[in-house]
């Protein structure tokens, strides 16, 4: 009988994955976000550093920066947490 893999992208075969005709834009990579904004959190598989699977899907709003990174306030049930995540895993979304 097999051990269970304890590892950062453990259980995330349908989440973590490209789709079939993504293409590769530099853009996503270049673009900046005002402090203040709310954003969606998608995770990009194509980049190494992510942030916690998790957090796949949650929207919260950016509070700060950190060199290339964006800080983002996400609700975790109860609690509000610091999510670290450059800009090719946010997507910006419209609150009114």
């Amino acid at each position: 009988m097999g051990v269970k893999s304890h590892g950062k992208r453990a259980g995330t075969r349908s989440k973590l994955r490209k789709r079939r005709r993504e293409k590769f834009k530099v853009t996503k990579y270049l673009r900046t976000f005002e402090i203040g904004s709310y954003v969606a959190i998608v995770i990009d598989p194509s980049s190494r550093k992510q942030p916690f699977h998790r957090f796949h899907g949650l929207t919260g709003k950016i509070i700060g920066k950190r060199g290339r990174a964006y800080i983002v306030k996400v609700r975790d049930g109860n609690k509000f947490k610091q999510v670290f995540a450059k800009p090719e895993h946010l997507k910006e979304i419209k609150v009114s």
